[in-house]
């Protein structure tokens, strides 16, 4: 099929490259010409695992290519994804602007029929405000008449494996009343869950604008539940480690969202929840557990900063050096939205602390927020020199197995709160470290 990925960020790269690899025909457009020019020579302005190896392929085959031109890409293409960002407003609902902007150029552009696929996560009625913009602008040239049709198709990529999870959904929702453009969007999916099995499953497009948003707010409520039960644990002297095995072997739960850490960050859970949140006031309704997984969340991180800070009670905090890794909000990723590590370092700075840092991945990102108010190395023992504390934010994997008589000697004082329990508590303390996890005291 010809597609059209209006917006080459994140969901647009990663989706535009999947169906380029099942052989279908794909132009990304994007605004941002120094974006395009990036991506024309070959190189990826995010970090996304496998991505850059799928898109290079793609292209040297020609079913991938990109441009700034909006009129070609929707001229030669059947479907056309909007992709485009929905940052949070200031009262905490999606900011719409960008995806009605997209309607207004495609009102002026289109002349024949086109399925239209709201890929960005966007709230409920969406769609609907897509189709009148389209509608109004086409009206506006004499096109009254003209057939398009305006879906829902909810992404549902985790950052570092997002490709992974494109080829291999769980499941992909359809929000049509359109019986033939349900068929179509079928077809386009069917590489991608002949080998699963998983379902395509076609819904009106308010529910399947919904389903988007639940999923997540849904996610954000387990991840904070342990996280509230970590803090529980540690005044209670339990281990979460073992009441995470506990639960998670009880099949109504499982044993995935139950790791306890600083708190939940990124570019969807934050404003995922916040959205929803909006939405459900905006129509008089309260989302209880979605306004307590928010509040509880932010308290977390400054449970991880407070952990720190207590290590060196009684002391001036100003004469303590902070060694700090990982500063995206997850692994496999250059992200640091909302990531914890920045509430953390913001916390600890404010308190005349010292801070230095490192990251596999997101230095650079982090540098634009921080600026110079941290030291940076691009070693992860560097770090560690002269540091009175070493707090584990990330858990990339090049932490999880340290040189510890490496971190020993570097360190100053051999504290470390592990913000993601990554490490062998026993055997941290047996070396003489003076170790904190989260929820395992």
């Amino acid at each position: 099929m010809r597609i059209c990925m209006i917006g080459s960020g994140y969901v647009g790269l990663v989706t535009g490259a999947c169906f380029a690899e099942m052989g279908n025909d794909i132009i990304c457009v994007d605004e941002n010409s120094d974006k395009i020019s990036l991506l024309q020579r070959g190189e990826i302005p995010i970090y996304e695992p496998g991505l850059k190896e799928i898109i290079a392929r793609n292209a040297e085959e020609g079913r991938i290519r990109f441009t700034t031109d909006l009129k070609e890409g929707v001229g030669r293409s059947l479907l056309c994804f909007i992709c485009v960002g929905t940052p949070q407003d200031k009262n905490g609902s999606a900011d719409l602007t960008y995806v009605l902007n997209v309607a207004s150029q495609l009102g002026d552009i289109l002349d024949e029929y086109r399925i239209i696929v709201d890929k960005s996560t966007v709230p409920m009625g969406t769609a609907e405000k897509v189709r009148d913009t389209i509608k109004k602008r086409l009206d506006a040239r004499g096109l009254k008449h003209l057939e398009f049709d305006v879906i829902s198709n909810p992404e549902f990529l985790k950052e570092g494996n997002a490709v992974q999870d494109f080829m291999r959904p769980d499941r992909v929702i359809v929000g049509t009343d359109n019986v033939r453009t349900a068929e179509i969007l079928k077809e386009l999916y069917s590489p991608f869950v002949r080998t699963t099995n998983n379902p395509v499953i076609v819904m009106d497009i308010r529910s399947a604008e919904l389903t988007k948003y639940a999923s997540n707010c849904f996610l954000a409520a387990k991840v904070t539940f342990m996280n509230e039960l970590a803090i529980l644990c540690d005044r209670l002297g339990a281990n979460i480690d073992l009441v995470r095995e506990g639960m998670g072997t009880d099949e109504r739960i499982g044993q995935r969202f139950l790791l306890a850490g600083p708190g939940f960050g990124g570019s969807c859970f934050p404003k995922d929840v916040q959205a929803l949140i909006s939405t459900a006031r905006d129509c008089g309704h309260t989302l209880e557990i979605c306004e307590a997984t928010w509040k509880a969340n932010q308290r977390q991180k400054q449970y991880v900063a407070a952990k720190i800070m207590d290590c060196f009670k009684g002391e001036d905090l100003e004469k303590i050096t902070v060694a700090v890794w990982g500063l995206t909000f997850k692994p496999k990723t250059d992200d640091v939205r909302e990531s914890p590590a920045i509430d953390i370092i913001n916390t600890l700075l404010d308190h005349g602390m010292k801070v230095v840092a490192y990251d596999p991945k997101g230095m650079d990102n982090a540098r634009e927020i921080f600026g110079n108010r941290i030291l940076y190395t691009y070693d992860a023992y560097e770090a560690l020199k002269g540091a009175d504390c070493l707090a584990i934010v990330t858990e990339w994997n090049q932490f999880k197995s340290p040189d510890l008589p490496r971190m020993m000697s570097l360190l100053k004082r051999q504290v470390v709160v592990d913000g993601r329990n990554i490490l062998n508590s026993v055997e941290m303390r047996m070396m003489g470290f003076n170790y904190h996890g989260v929820g395992r005291e």
